[in-house]
């Protein structure tokens, strides 16, 4: 007796497709999995034997045989719980529907008494499930919400075994409703933080609103107290709502990753990921024996806080100049490279020495020259580099301290990050990037021309500065974002200057 049932897995971030084939023997009792299992595969055999039991179902005591192919490739988790019961019933002729069973995926861990438990990376295996052709999802009821948003297949939450039966013998189909979400759900922000209370600052707040607008990196040197990290934090408040694509893809790393709370469906903030300063590589740009994804994943589309950047080991910085570059980030093993998406701004905050107040007017700076030069060197010059803004937010006057706050708020100043992004969408419709950050080499030279004045200006700033080509290209980008906060089309010579500006470490010798 043979039976075959689809289900699924995930690799990276992606599902796809596993078939399980159940084989029932004669001979003494035995229930044997292979397939490359994991050993929380392995241990299904024993959830599912007492799972048909205590659900008053007949458990076959002869020879089990199942196969989990394609048997090359590496089968971790619980979620092959549900489908080797489906197929040990479906052998032994408890399933009448074999036309249904055909058109059918299952997932879920099982309890002792039958119960389907969630698993992790339902969104990715709902997609895969519709690349297969396949018309129904059986899954745990938990994991419903967060693959609802997939259209092209029926998903069946289920709530333990007999119900799984009960369907495939068409005694049952359950009622499933979309959950409707308001317009104030979807672009609601983090009102604690509002770019309203911070006191004074405000070339500081200008380079959080371009760096917003563009998907820039920034990075804030300052003394203890300035306030850096206070404006790191109002740094979402002003970022663009997610589109559905944007949202999609951000969803699809926090189910894999086993992050979504459960019933939650569709991510519609940008994420603020701020790590420790003790974070690990592997914590930071992920890994693992499988590969996980790490802190710049989980920041996809959002920002990335790195709060006192030369605190971190310069070893776990240096991981971070490839996804910066790339947007991505390859983690490769023995048996497999998966690539993880990391399109993240990212957002430092540093003293610019040890006791963090070399330049401080009103605090006499207590380290050594020596000190000095180890302290910035922690942060290589290909890193700082790839901070399109570098700015200092200096220590506030006395008379600040006491003022009411007075300027804008951050639903104010995101309603002109918003316009400018919209502009961003519409230039780059068609390809994969969705701010002026990730332009390519030909994107630059078809957005970012200037006149005569506008070259002579940045050809002086590469030489009395020393800028890198990557510095120079990047300066184009930051000025074609500040047109485009402006509404502009041509870039102007103010555009210009301003983004130079906005190197301030490149101009002072940082490193």
């Amino acid at each position: 007796m043979l039976a075959k049932v689809a289900s699924l897995s995930v690799n990276g971030i992606d599902g796809f497709l596993i078939q399980i084939e159940v084989d029932l023997g004669l001979g003494m009792p035995s229930f044997d999995i292979v397939g490359l299992p994991d050993l929380a595969v392995k241990e299904a055999r024993d959830r599912v034997r007492a799972a048909i039991k205590n659900s008053k179902l007949c458990f076959y005591d002869h020879r089990i045989t199942v196969n989990l192919a394609p048997a090359n490739v590496k089968k971790e988790g619980s979620s092959f719980d549900l489908p080797i019961a489906v197929g040990i019933l479906a052998a032994k002729g408890d399933c009448q529907m074999e036309e249904k069973l055909s058109q059918t995926a299952f997932v879920g861990e099982l309890a002792l008494d039958g119960a389907v438990r969630p698993v992790i990376g339902a969104l990715s295996m709902a997609l895969a499930t519709r690349s297969a052709g396949l018309k129904y999802l059986v899954l745990p009821k938990i994991n419903l919400a967060e693959v609802l948003v997939v259209k092209g297949i029926t998903p069946i939450p289920v709530e333990d075994l007999r119900q799984v039966l009960n369907f495939l013998n068409n005694n049952w189909m359950p009622e499933v409703e979309t959950p409707q979400q308001t317009e104030s759900e979807e672009n609601s922000f983090n009102a604690e933080y509002d770019m309203l209370d911070v006191k004074g600052q405000e070339q500081a707040k200008r380079a959080l609103e371009v760096a917003a607008a563009g998907g820039h990196n920034i990075l804030m040197l300052g003394p203890p107290g300035s306030g850096k990290t206070m404006l790191a934090k109002r740094l979402p408040g002003i970022l663009p709502s997610l589109c559905e694509e944007e949202s999609l893809a951000l969803t699809k790393i926090y189910s894999v990753s086993g992050l979504l709370l459960p019933g939650a469906s569709l991510i519609k903030t940008r994420p603020f990921r701020a790590p420790h300063h003790s974070t690990s590589a592997a914590g930071l740009i992920g890994g693992g024996r499988i590969p996980r994804p790490g802190e710049v994943s989980l920041a996809h589309f959002g920002v990335l806080f790195l709060d006192e950047l030369a605190e971190f080991n310069r070893e776990v910085l240096e991981v971070l100049r490839q996804p910066l570059e790339d947007g991505k980030v390859t983690i490769a093993r023995a048996a497999m490279t998966l690539s993880f998406p990391a399109q993240f701004m990212l957002a430092s905050a540093m003293n610019p020495c040890p006791c963090g107040f070399l330049g401080d007017p009103q605090r006499t700076c207590s380290c050594t020259p020596n000190q000095i030069r180890r302290y910035q060197g922690r942060i290589s010059g290909p890193l700082l580099d790839r901070f399109d803004l570098q700015i200092e937010v200096p220590r506030m006057a006395d008379f600040e301290l006491d003022q009411v706050p007075q300027g804008e708020t951050s639903q104010v100043i995101r309603q002109r990050v918003e316009a400018a992004r919209q502009i961003q969408r519409m230039r780059f419709v068609g390809t994969s990037h969705f701010c002026n950050a990730h332009m390519s080499s030909k994107e630059i030279r078809e957005y970012c021309q200037l006149n005569q004045n506008g070259k002579e200006l940045l050809r002086q700033a590469v030489q009395r500065f020393f800028l890198s080509a990557r510095a120079y290209t990047r300066i184009l980008k930051l000025a074609r974002t500040i047109a485009d906060l402006e509404g502009k089309v041509q870039l102007e010579l103010t555009h210009l200057a301003e983004a130079i500006q906005y190197r301030s470490l490149d101009r002072k010798g940082f490193v």
